[in-house]
């Protein structure tokens, strides 16, 4: 990261200041930021949130959070934050909220010398996010004056669908310039994935080999051990592929398979990102029943836990066809991409905690062996991982010693936390820093959350068109649902394993 520029003091207000994404996350990046010497001096935080308390009570919740959820956390450091908070009560859609709000950045700014920048976060429902853009409109606190700015940090979800997804940006940008607005996915945050660009684009090995005359297929998996919980009014009316599919897993796609940049600035790279997710080939009522398998997880045990029926969870229909597990594979009608299939899985109450992005290549010419007791060539692969660990390994073939010619794989692993030491990260550091320095290219333009969705919307509908039908199932604990592992079957391929320990065997 570089130095902090000018520009970078501000107010951070954060709606929904008292919630636990503000205390497990935001406060512990906050404090990380400061750590590292990237927060300004000049620098305030105010909370908004309809809970009753004050400055005061406010400042000992969060700090107490702080250091329950922060980790080797300096008194001196905690206290300097501490000393910059403050708190608004009020409700999101109350213009009393706003007026009061705006005396008290007054404030702040005389005091923490914050030259009127100020960055609202909503760390709010979703249904409040057009609501409180509407709002600081209105109250005049979305304009910019001068060389002062105001930006606003959108959480996920964003919008359920095509529809509203569209109907939102509108609300958004009749309020909002589109560089006033970042829509955030704290994916982008993970070290592994911000490394894919350099990945790919500084490195002269990867580049030439990074297309369809070398990748066989690309697999990207995010697989979850934990099962709904107390979450199942939300999960019930969501599922899997509304969850996970138009925002993580798009944004690990368009990493992927983007072109390059013509420069590394917000624009440029965000048009690429957006003309990656418009060239996936979109699903017809045919297609989808052969290319996508959705499932919902039975009762079974991970890590030694037992976990009830996804149908069993509180406040889940009985008779729900939410699905909690989403395979399917992908087509991005491209130069660089044509014939090379993109298979995406995703689920929940899974074997293992694991999420990676695997790039298959093709094999070898076989000829050069055929008199040898090589019987098979494996393929290559370069595996990115994303979490837990994050890294990435490469995999190979080479001679194993002894008089005849015989192959075994080997594999060159680099970690993040092994190699670069890395500090204690919640993976918004680098999201809220970017954000206060300007620079948009980690986050998501409007045209990215309309084409993801464009994706994903043929398939919601035709199962919606299916209505009850009866769901696959799969246990949970295990590795997914066996009409996933036979759509692979299908192309000759399998998937690599999710359970720790299981061996991979390519095809």
């Amino acid at each position: 990261m570089d130095a902090s520029p000018p520009n970078i003091a501000c107010t951070l207000v954060i709606f929904g200041g008292a919630g636990d994404l503000t205390k497990r996350l935001l406060m512990p990046a906050i404090y990380n930021l400061k750590r590292g010497g990237l927060l300004p001096e000049d620098f305030a935080l105010v909370g908004v949130a309809r809970t009753d308390m004050n400055t005061e009570s406010f400042r000992k919740e969060l700090g107490a959070g702080l250091d329950k959820f922060g980790v080797n956390v300096d008194p001196a450091l905690r206290d300097w934050l501490v000393d910059r908070m403050y708190y608004q009560q009020g409700a999101f859609d109350d213009p009393a909220t706003y007026k009061k709000l705006k005396t008290l950045l007054d404030k702040t700014d005389g005091t923490h010398k914050t030259g009127g920048n100020a960055l609202f976060y909503l760390a709010t429902p979703a249904a409040s996010f057009g609501p409180i853009i509407e709002e600081l409109g209105k109250a005049g606190l979305s304009n910019e004056k001068g060389d002062s700015w105001r930006r606003v940090i959108v959480e996920k979800p964003f919008g359920s669908d095509l529809a509203s997804a569209k109907a939102l940006n509108k609300q958004i940008l009749a309020v909002l310039d589109e560089s006033q607005v970042y829509r955030i996915d704290h994916y982008l945050g993970k070290e592994t994935v911000q490394n894919i660009m350099i990945f790919r684009f500084a490195n002269g090995l990867f580049e030439p080999v990074w297309n369809r005359d070398h990748i066989d297929h690309v697999q990207i998996t995010v697989a979850e051990t934990v099962g709904v919980g107390t979450r199942g009014k939300f999960y019930d009316a969501t599922g899997a592929l509304r969850d996970m599919v138009p925002n993580h897993v798009g944004q690990l796609i368009t990493m992927i398979a983007m072109e390059p940049p013509a420069r590394l600035d917000a624009d440029s790279v965000r048009t690429e990102k957006a003309k990656a997710l418009q060239s996936v080939q979109h699903y017809n009522p045919d297609d989808i029943l052969e290319n996508v398998v959705r499932a919902q997880y039975t009762a079974g045990s991970v890590g030694g836990q037992d976990i009830v029926r996804f149908r069993s969870t509180p406040n889940v229909d009985p008779d729900s066809t939410t699905e909690t597990y989403v395979a399917m594979k992908l087509k991005i009608d491209n130069w660089r991409w044509a014939g090379v299939p993109f298979y995406i899985r995703t689920g929940k109450a899974l074997a293992r905690r694991h999420t990676e992005i695997a790039i298959q290549f093709k094999r070898a010419p076989f000829s050069l062996f055929r008199d040898t007791d090589v019987d098979r060539l494996a393929a290559n692969n370069l595996v990115l991982h994303i979490q837990p660990e994050e890294g990435m390994t490469l995999r190979f073939s080479a001679k194993k010693p002894g008089p005849t010619v015989q192959m075994g794989q080997v594999e060159m692993k680099f970690n993040y936390g092994d190699y670069f030491q890395a500090q204690p990260a919640t993976g918004y550091e680098t999201l809220i820093y970017d954000c206060m320095k300007g620079d948009a290219s980690l986050f998501q333009r409007a045209d990215s959350i309309e084409a993801g969705w464009e994706i994903v919307q043929p398939i919601m509908d035709a199962w919606k068109k299916a209505g009850k039908v009866r769901l696959p199932t799969y246990e949970a604990g295990s590795s997914g649902p066996s009409e996933a592992v036979a759509m692979m079957d299908r192309d000759g391929r399998r998937w690599r394993p999710i359970a720790a320990g299981a061996s991979e065997t390519s095809r």
